[in-house]
């Protein structure tokens, strides 16, 4: 029984990208899907692919990697809101990752999103992870 799935979807990413995997498959729910889909708008993966043939479901995530130095273009994936404590941020004090390179993931009333949509929204929300 896991009782934190988004830290278990951000570590299931991070160990394919060290063990060097070219695709990583992760079990799927809705909130994971909508964080795949962010990565994927942003540039973090190559490609994506849900499949719901299954009772659950699953998601099968391309990583993208450097072709000349086989470096990975997530470079650090990090939980920043964990079940035991939650970290909420208001439309006027988003978090800034890496000054503005990386992104924060946010669960917001609108959807899952960056900072900088959520931003433009004037909305605050749990922020999920920081990505760069």
């Amino acid at each position: 029984m896991n009782s934190d799935p988004i830290a278990d979807y951000l570590t299931r990413v991070r160990n394919a990208i060290k063990a060097n995997h070219r695709i990583v498959e992760i079990p799927s729910s809705n909130i994971k899907k909508e964080i795949t889909k962010v990565l994927y708008e942003k540039g973090y993966i190559q490609s994506y692919k849900f499949d719901d043939s299954s009772v659950q479901g699953t998601i099968k995530i391309a990583l993208k990697y450097n072709p000349s130095t086989k470096q990975s273009a997530i470079v650090k994936l990090e939980r920043v809101s964990k079940p035991g404590l939650r970290k909420y941020a208001g439309q006027d004090n988003l978090p800034r990752v890496l000054n503005g390179l990386g992104v924060a993931i946010l669960s917001t009333s609108k959807g899952v999103m960056t900072e900088k949509e959520a931003k433009s929204l004037n909305v605050g929300g749990e922020v999920l992870c920081y990505v760069y």
